[in-house]
């Protein structure tokens, strides 16, 4: 069996790809998850001990060589020094099932920030990789392969920890889809216990906001369709697919062009996106059509409005594509809301 160690080896003079252990990918066995900025770090670190990051050796970097990476803020000594108290703060839970024992412990053993050249910008950064860390990638035969471009374009921890747990799965024969209860989504996302606790609001901010940033920056086009039994959501399916030829040449523009408006671009993209009201199902987790709704005052529950619509559409032969689909449904929401 191919361990991801030979994997990380073979690719260690491409610095356009980090290999990472589908056990760090997947998130499910991190607990306390950094944040982006830590995260980016992390990838950085074991990118760059590639097939040695299973080794009891020390790595490093120059702080100059850092800075020059796309994606990667001009870090200091004290931004980096606070970084990596987030990372050996992260803990890992690694079940070994061979053993038939827990290990629990960390992703770093110790960093160092040698200043002595500090003044001529040739601060030397150095660490070592914790035992538990070590014997996870030298056990994992399964990895995920994720482009670094992509990973340090991505601005929250929700989206960092989203794709590389979606790229750790890609590669798997005739899997394209995978059902999360909310309560793992939440786990492999790291969103904080007491942090976005109903589901709307951490569908919005974390799900969608997530899906939105990996769908503009990556080869891939995720969704997320949510499953409610009674008025409560359950389960999640993210699903994914890889981007035609064009779309991925686009994606790459993006990450080509300057960082500062991707979230206009990316707001504007989505806007244009929405050209049919939904098949079916609530507008609950569609934050286009509840911003309609909202704009014209209509308090009608969200699964209602949507039904109805659809009813008023079909009795009309409206498709749900019309070049005035959102007016008909402002019109629509702003009637029934007054009733």
């Amino acid at each position: 069996m191919i361990k991801t160690l030979k994997v990380a080896a073979d690719r260690a003079h491409d610095e356009t790809k980090t290999v990472l252990p589908a056990e760090v990918a997947r998130g499910v066995y991190i607990e306390n998850p950094p944040s982006a900025e830590a995260l980016k770090l992390m990838h950085l670190l074991i990118g760059t001990a590639g097939g040695r990051m299973a080794d009891d050796v020390r790595h490093e970097l120059r702080l100059a060589d850092i800075k020059k990476i796309d994606g990667m803020r001009n870090h200091t000594r004290a931004t980096m020094r606070k970084l990596f108290v987030e990372l050996r703060g992260a803990v890992i839970v690694f079940d070994d099932t061979e053993a038939q024992c827990e290990i629990i412990g960390g992703f770093l053993d110790q960093a160092t920030l040698d200043y002595r050249r500090e003044v001529s910008d040739d601060l030397l950064v150095a660490w070592w990789f914790g035992r538990t860390f070590r014997e996870m990638a030298e056990k994992s035969c399964h990895w995920a392969i994720l482009d670094r471009q992509t990973v340090f374009a991505l601005s929250s921890k929700y989206s960092i920890l989203l794709f590389q747990h979606v790229a750790s799965l890609v590669n798997l024969n005739h899997v394209t889809s995978k059902t999360f209860t909310v309560a793992e989504l939440r786990a492999v996302m790291g969103v904080p216990e007491g942090k976005l606790i109903q589901f709307g609001h951490f569908n919005s901010r974390a799900i969608q906001s997530a899906i939105s940033e990996i769908n503009q920056t990556s080869r891939l086009t995720l969704t997320a369709t949510p499953r409610k039994v009674g008025r409560t959501v359950v389960s999640v399916t993210l699903a994914w697919e890889d981007k035609p030829f064009e779309q991925k040449r686009e994606a790459k523009r993006e990450l080509d062009r300057p960082k500062i408006g991707r979230k206009a671009r990316r707001d504007k993209t989505a806007e244009i996106q929405v050209t049919a009201f939904p098949e079916a199902g609530s507008i609950a987790y569609s934050p286009y059509w509840i911003d309609l709704k909202r704009r014209v005052g209509c308090n009608v529950d969200n699964a209602k409005v949507a039904t109805d619509f659809r009813r008023f559409l079909n009795e009309r032969g409206i498709s749900r594509d019309a070049n005035n689909i959102e007016k008909l449904f402002s019109d629509f929401c702003r009637t029934v809301g007054k009733v």
